[in-house]
Order: structure tokens, then C-alpha cells, then sequence
């Protein structure tokens, strides 16, 4: 058999390069194809890998393993006498590995042996329900077994990151997050043994795989009756759903489903036709005939099966730009497909003999081939006459028993670099980064129709600007308070962002900007929402920054192309449909249902398709969306009550003994939002001469919530750290570090400016602004009269008093409620009694004694206390000479 495609010569104009490919635990320098990405290339290695594992890498395409596999092939069939002498052996070769080279042809997996079942049978049911029952026990069990081993891990991680004895940490009574975790691992079925071994740092090492579907089940059943909804409808329908059924309706496509002996391969169209654009070539597929007859006898060599399968891919870029009717333009590629490997199939019955079923096939394939050049002489396109020719008038003996045009295998479609008909096409640039464009093939269709692929473009992915945008734009948001700084970030954002939630929130925005300019809180909501955008006007802005993601109706769209623009994939499912005639083995492509699909809908998908007269019909849910998909309530776990096991014996019950028992108690931490409407208090005072503002936030309850300290006459860097410190304080206290706890941390803390306060009636002296600012908090607050250093005024000299009201007097309301927080609801004759003032203890009421200096830092507020001297600023306790001071 000779090869003289001329295959070779175009491969020769392939731009090749070094690409450096991470390996399981090399990096490789491959030499491949520039225009490949790096998926593809690491497809390829794995499928070379699968031929000699063992070969280590050498400067070859690919390392030498394409090569090496077509020469194996040539080999063969020199051995075998299918090629005559050594030098046609090696053209062979050399063909084959062009054709992967220019990106014509993959290899496939082969299929795995498949079992029939006849619905008619009454047995059919109980197989069917142990077919669905193993397939789903099969894919749960690996989520299970995910999900386990992760809980698992956690258990080890608790205690490796647990500091303190190892004793204490492996002990779920004592590490908190040891017992969570253990707690959550045996929800999901771990048993104590395996618990106490992850303790023990035991960690589950499962060779996790994908989901092995295995062999679908092929259901033999009525066209009729399924097609009138017939009982067997459903029955097949349960079982079809996770695409574990192909439904067939003639016994010849049951049988060829189930061969044993399948080989076959996938062949791009699209990259065909490219080719032979660019070569000049009046007809684009004057080269698929050679490249149908290389591949059947690579096939042949490879698997000497029953069976061949040449998978069609590419259709829908590769026939679209034709004009007329692109049914009929399908027919007759496939028809010419059919046709060339039904030549080439005989001259190998010739040379190695036909197929054993043969001579039980003869009639059935002379029906075939007679229908087949009917529909033919109905077909106008030019290829259906070269199609006939090719076709002959009788079918002779074949090496092959089934020649089939469809194959599903995802591997051989990515070694193509092929993916689902769409609009989109995701490639990698010379720089590793991934893009996104229209199709090619798309935009060729687009551009020969008179349409702007700009225009689509910009309807697919948005112009990622609000310059100009309808409904929300620049002059929009600088009327909601945001500048150029602002605009600038959301600008910059837009170019990564997938939608405004993204944009409009922080990082993006400073908070101090989405709190003291816009008036919100980041994380309430969507902030577009919040600023009162209608929901219409951000729809249309969204539309016009990220774009659509489709192209229906797309306005601008040229009418005569526009059902395509709008959906590819049923153009390629209608091309598919059409080569089915010419295709000893049916479609098998699984047709995706919605994810939440009933058993009553699929039945109702069956029986349509069987009234359209489809072959073989599988059916797919689709994958539900990520995420949780449930909002589910939070429940506490029943408590656990422990019966007697003998209830009629009355066992005597032991005194209660008091125990004290303490317990560790983990607060959520989630950060407790202060109400829009905020009561507080502001109180003025000046340490060391220096004005200082504090301005508190209280929650509903009281409780300080917020803080802010202003200062006057100081530098900027000072004034910035003292307002961002008091944002940090607040951030505290709002996700609950107890404000006690700031108050012992700051109180005593040394620094300028300090010394006397005025303006506080309870604070007279500080040690720092820090001191001064949590003595009043908690004096406020916590009621730690010990943190106040005023002494009590006992001095009236001129007899008038101090303005302050008399013990036992009341005391007007308004002193202590902002009038402005209550809007008027307080009454103005309200007053405060003062029976609720705490009485100070007799100890304290004593005698005043005159103060004297400290010598640790200078306040006149040095006490005696009993036999000892204590600073009522500082806390020193000095030991003076000369006994009483005072």
C-alpha cells in the first residue's frame, strides 16, 4: 500500500519550539508545535507514556514517542506484508506522525466492552436497578471516602498545631480543636480506631481517582413503544440519567455497541479545512480522502479489531463557511469518509483477509450500501457525486465488520486541542497567560457575512469601562462622593472583576471612604444597592462592562448568520445528526439534561428522541453549580440520656457532690455591627495642656462599641496614628475582645504628653494620653473607681458653692440624654434621682489628708495607705524616710 499524501512536506512548515512541561516530579524540555498550549502537550506525553513508560525523554517532537509509535505500526505491517517493501513502510511512517504534527488526527482510547439488556425481558428491570445501584454506590463511595480522609487530616493537623504537653493536645477534653474535629470525623463514618491512629499522626494516604463510569449498559428496546411513552420509558430513564444507558432500537447497533475488539480515532475537520485554505486548494477536502486511508490502515495495524471508528470533530467550524445547505454538505463528507475507509478496508481483506462475520453481513451491508446511494442521487453538493463514485455498486468483502464516524473520548479531543462547540475560545498566549476571544471559525463566519467581530466582542466580554456606560457611569458615582482616586481603582478593578460586587467593596475602596464618605458599612450588601442604584440601571451597566457571555440577540448580528452566533452547538448537533446514515455505528454523544432532572422528564426526552428517529439516545444530567445549594438551619444535637439497663431494680442514687467545674467557652468570632443610629457620649479634656476629644459608640444594651480620639495642635503623623489606633480599638471591641482587657493593657503607660488633666471631674492626672483615655473608659464603663484619682472638693471659701447640685437634690434628665438621639421622645420634665448612686463605703469617708509629691513621677497624689504610701497616678509605693508625710 502506498502513501504519497504529501502530509510530510506541509508538516516540515510547522514552527516548532523547546517548551519546559512540568512532569510528576521533572520539569521536561519538549520540542512540540508552537501553536499547541501546554494541556495539549502534556495529553500527548501521557499517551506516550501509555505506549513505553520506561522511554526516557530525547530531543525529538514530543520525545520521540509519536515517532517511535508510527514506526512500531510501519513495522507491523511490513511483517505482515500490508506494505511491500521497507521504503513503503517507512513513507507510512512518516505520514502518520505528519498528520499529528499539523494537528489532523488523534488516537483514542479504546472502548470497554458494554453488556446488552432487551427491556422487553422481564428480567429487565432487576438489571437495570443493579446497574444504577452500582454506579451510584461507586461515585458516592469515592465522595465519601474525600470527604473522609479529609476529616481525617484535620484530626492530625489538631495536633500538630497544638503547643503545649502532648498529652494535653491528644486529648480532645483538653484541645478544643482536636475534639471538633474528631467530633465531625466521626460524623462522616470514621471509627474510633481511625480516629485515635490520625491522633497518633497516622494520616489516610487513598489514591483518589476520578470517577470510572466503566461500560454503559445498552438497553435494546421498541422504537414505538418508547416513543408512545410506554412503561419501559421510565424504566429505562431511572437507569439513563447519571448516562450509565445508551437506549438503542435495532439489534445490529446493540451488537456493534458491545464489540469487544474497538479501535478507533478522533479527526479534526476544522483543522482540515485550514489546511487546504491555506494551501490553495479549490477544494477544501481533496485531502480527507489520504487522510481517511492512513488512519484506517494505523487503526488496522494497532488493534486488528472488528471494528473501526474514524470520530468526526470539528464540524461546525469546518462547514460553516460553505454556502447552501450545511445538512447536506455533512452527508456528503460523511458519505466520502465512509467511502474511503470502505476502500481501504478491502484492500486489507485482500492482504490480510476479511472479517469472520462477513459472510453473515453480506446481505445486511448490501442494504446499507444500497440506501446509502439512494439518499446520495438526492443530494445537490458537489462532494455527494464524489462520494458515489467512491462508493461503488456492490460492497465486497471488508477486513472491518463496522466502520464508525463517531467516537467520545475527552482525552484524544484535547491532544487536538478541541473543546465544545462555542463561542468563546479560551487559548494560551506566547507568554503563558491564558486569553479569550471570539472562535476563529466564528469570526471567519462573521466577517464573511459582513459583520464586526469587534462589535461581538465587545458584547462578549464587555468593554471593562464605565466611561459612558448606560445606567451607572463616572458622573453617577461622583455624585454618590467618589473622586478621581476612587474612579481610578474601579477602573482598574474592572479589568479582572466578573461582576461589581467584586469592584465596589474593599480592597478595592478604602473602608475609611465606603464608612465616612458614602455613610456604609462594607459587607451589609452589594454597595451599588445600598447607594440606591436601581437594580434595571446596574443590569444595564453590567451588561455593558462584562458583557453578555453569548451572542443572542446580539442587534448587530448579520441575519443570515445570526442562529449560529446564537447557538453553535445545536449546529453541531444537527451535522451530527446528519452523518448518521453513513455510520456503521450510532451516535453515542450523551445529550445534557438539567442537573435536577426527574426520571419523568428523561422519559419524556427518550420518546421524543425516539419519534425523531435517533439511533441511540444517552442522556447526561448536567453538573450542578458549585457551592452549597442549601440554606440549611443551624440545630443542636439531641442530648444524650443514659437509661438503667434494669428499670425494675431501683438502684440507690448516690448524693450530688459540689464540684466546681471550669469551662472553656469559644465566643464566634464574628464581628457585632453597631446600629445605624448610635447613642454615646463626647468628653473634652486636656492632658498636659494638650485638648483631647473622646467620642464613644454604644450598642442598644450600653455596651462601647466604638471609640474615636481627636487631638488638636499636633502633627499630622500623631494625629493619624491616634485615629487609627482608636480604629483598631474599635475593630476589637466589636468582635468582642472585652474592653477590661484593653483598659489593663494601657492604663500606666508612660509617655509625653502628661500630668495634670482638666476638664474630667474624675480623672485629674495621667501618665500618657493613653493613661487618661482608658482610666476614663473604665471608669465610664467597667465602674473601676480605683482608676479615678479626683479627690472629693471639700473647699468653699466664699461660701457660694461649686454649681454642682446638692446630694439628695434631683437632677435634670437632659444633663445626661442627647436631645438630639431621643427626636423629642423624652418628656423635658424628666429627672434623675439620686437614690440610685452607689454609696461610697465608710472606710473611705475620712478625714482628707494633705498630698504629697511622688518621687516616681512627680504628682502631688501620693496616699497614705495604712502603714504604706501608694500613688494614686502611677501605683508606686515609695518608702519614705521619716515615718508620716503628712
Amino acid at each position: 500500500m502506498r502513501f504519497q499524501s504529501g502530509f510530510v512536506t506541509r508538516a516540515r512548515r510547522v514552527m516548532m519550539e523547546t517548551r519546559a512541561i512540568e512532569r510528576a516530579a521533572t520539569i521536561h524540555e519538549v520540542q512540540a508545535p508552537t501553536a499547541w498550549s501546554d494541556a495539549r502537550i502534556e495529553s500527548w506525553l501521557d499517551w506516550c507514556e501509555t505506549l513505553s513508560p520506561a522511554a526516557s525523554p530525547t530531543g525529538d517532537v514530543l520525545n520521540g514517542g509519536v515517532d517511535a509509535w508510527a514506526e512500531r505500526l510501519a513495522a507491523k505491517g511490513l511483517a505482515e506484508n500490508v506494505f511491500a517493501d521497507p521504503a513503503e513502510a517507512e513513507a507510512f511512517a512518516a505520514e502518520l506522525a505528519a498528520t499529528v504534527w499539523l494537528g489532523l488526527a488523534a488516537p483514542a482510547g479504546s472502548t470497554v466492552s458494554a453488556q446488552i439488556v432487551n427491556l422487553s425481558d422481564p428480567a429487565a428491570q432487576t438489571r437495570l436497578a443493579e446497574h444504577r445501584a452500582d454506579r451510584m454506590t461507586a461515585r458516592l463511595a469515592l465522595q465519601s471516602a474525600e470527604t473522609l480522609a479529609d476529616a481525617l487530616r484535620a484530626v492530625a493537623d489538631a495536633v500538630d498545631r497544638c503547643e503545649g504537653p502532648h498529652g494535653d493536645c491528644s486529648d480532645p477534653s483538653r484541645n478544643p480543636a482536636l475534639g471538633r474535629a474528631a467530633a465531625t470525623a466521626r460524623r462522616r463514618g470514621a471509627t474510633d480506631a481511625d480516629i485515635l491512629r490520625a491522633v497518633d499522626g497516622e494520616r489516610p494516604a487513598l489514591a483518589l481517582r476520578p470517577f470510572d463510569e466503566g461500560a454503559p449498559l445498552v438497553a435494546l428496546a421498541s422504537r414505538t413503544q418508547i416513543a408512545a411513552g410506554a412503561p419501559e420509558a421510565l424504566l429505562a430513564a431511572e437507569a439513563a440519567l447519571d448516562g450509565g444507558l445508551i437506549l438503542t432500537f435495532d439489534p445490529r447497533d446493540a451488537e456493534v455497541l458491545t464489540e469487544p475488539a474497538f479501535s478507533g480515532a478522533v479527526l479534526d475537520l476544522s483543522a482540515l479545512a485550514a489546511l487546504g485554505n491555506n494551501e490553495g486548494i479549490a477544494g477544501t477536502f481533496d485531502l480527507l480522502p489520504d487522510l481517511v486511508r492512513l488512519w484506517t490502515v494505523a487503526l488496522d495495524l494497532q488493534g486488528s479489531g472488528a471494528v473501526v471508528a474514524l470520530g468526526l470533530e470539528g464540524l461546525a467550524p469546518a462547514l460553516a463557511p460553505a454556502d447552501g445547505d450545511l445538512s447536506a454538505r455533512a452527508e456528503a463528507v460523511a458519505a466520502l469518509i465512509a467511502a474511503s475507509a470502505a476502500q481501504t478496508s478491502v484492500e486489507l481483506a485482500r492482504l490480510r483477509g476479511p472479517c469472520a462475520e462477513w459472510d453473515g453481513l453480506k446481505s445486511q451491508m448490501a442494504d446499507v450500501h444500497k440506501a446509502r446511494r439512494t439518499r446520495l442521487k438526492t443530494n445537490a453538493d458537489p462532494l455527494a457525486a464524489i462520494a458515489a463514485r467512491a462508493s461503488g455498486k456492490a460492497p465486497p468483502p471488508r477486513r472491518h465488520a463496522a466502520i464508525g464516524l463517531f467516537i467520545d473520548d475527552a482525552e484524544a479531543r484535547l491532544r487536538l486541542g478541541l473543546g465544545a462547540p462555542s463561542v468563546l475560545d479560551v487559548f494560551q498566549t506566547a507568554d503563558g497567560e491564558i486569553g479569550r476571544r471570539l472562535s476563529p471559525w466564528l469570526a471567519r463566519v462573521l466577517t464573511g457575512a459582513g459583520g464586526d467581530v469587534q462589535a461581538a466582542e465587545r458584547r462578549l466580554f464587555g468593554r471593562r469601562t464605565l466611561v459612558e456606560a448606560p445606567g451607572v457611569d463616572h458622573a453617577t458615582l461622583r455624585a454618590f462622593g467618589f473622586t478621581d482616586i476612587e474612579l481610578a481603582a474601579v477602573e482598574q478593578a474592572l479589568a479582572w472583576a466578573d461582576g461589581f460586587d467584586a469592584v465596589f467593596a474593599a480592597p478595592v475602596l478604602d473602608p475609611g471612604f465606603i464608612r465616612d464618605v458614602l455613610g456604609l458599612e462594607d459587607g451589609d450588601g452589594p454597595l451599588l444597592n445600598l447607594l440606591g442604584v436601581p437594580e434595571e440601571a446596574e443590569a444595564e451597566a453590567a451588561r455593558w462592562v462584562f458583557g453578555c457571555g453569548d451572542l443572542k440577540d446580539w442587534p448587530e448580528a448579520p441575519p443570515a448568520v445570526a442562529a449560529l452566533l446564537a447557538e453553535p452547538a445545536l449546529l453541531e448537533a444537527e451535522l451530527r445528526f446528519a452523518l448518521e446514515p453513513f455510520s456503521d455505528v450510532p451516535d453515542t454523544s450523551a445529550e445534557i439534561l438539567d442537573w435536577r432532572a426527574t426520571a419523568a422528564q428523561a422519559a419524556r426526552r427518550l420518546s421524543h428522541a425516539a419519534g425523531e428517529g435517533r439511533r441511540a439516545i444517552r442522556l447526561r444530567r448536567a453538573s450542578p453549580p458549585p457551592g452549597p445549594l442549601l440554606t440549611l438551619p443551624k440545630t443542636d444535637s439531641a442530648p444524650r440520656f443514659d437509661t438503667p439497663r434494669s428499670p425494675a431494680v431501683a438502684q440507690p442514687v448516690a448524693p450530688p457532690t459540689e464540684r466546681i467545674v471550669e469551662r472553656v467557652v469559644e465566643r464566634e468570632r464574628a464581628r457585632r455591627k453597631l446600629p445605624d443610629r448610635r447613642k454615646g457620649y463626647i468628653q473634652k479634656a486636656a492632658v498636659g495642656g494638650h485638648k483631647v476629644y473622646i467620642h464613644t459608640g454604644e450598642y442598644e444594651d450600653g455596651e462601647l462599641g466604638e471609640i474615636f480620639i481627636d487631638m488638636h495642635k499636633e502633627g499630622a503623623a500623631f494625629r493619624s496614628l491616634m485615629n487609627n489606633f482608636a480604629i483598631a480599638i474599635s475593630i476589637g471591641l466589636q468582635y468582642g475582645v472585652p474592653l477590661d482587657e484593653f483598659v489593663d493593657a494601657f492604663v500606666f503607660t508612660r509617655f509625653e504628653p502628661a500630668g495634670r488633666v482638666t476638664g474630667n471631674d474624675s480623672i485629674r492626672s495621667a501618665t500618657s494620653i493613653l493613661d487618661y483615655i482608658f482610666r476614663e473608659l473604665g471608669v465610664s464603663y467597667l465602674d473601676r473607681d480605683e482608676l479615678a484619682n479626683a479627690g472629693p472638693e471639700t473647699l468653699n471659701a466664699d461660701g457660694l458653692g461649686d454649681g454642682k447640685p446638692d446630694e439628695g437634690e434631683a437632677v435634670p434628665a437632659a444633663r445626661f440624654i442627647s436631645k438630639g438621639f431621643a427626636r423629642g421622645s423624652a418628656p423635658d420634665n424628666l429627672v434623675v434621682l439620686p437614690f440610685g448612686k452607689k454609696a461610697e463605703p465608710d472606710a473611705k469617708v475620712a478625714a482628707a489628708t494633705e498630698a504629697v509629691a511622688c518621687p516616681a513621677c512627680g504628682d502631688f497624689s501620693l496616699q497614705q495607705r495604712g502603714h504604706a504610701w501608694v500613688c494614686d497616678t502611677c501605683g508606686a509605693s515609695p518608702a519614705l524616710q521619716g515615718g508620716d508625710q503628712g
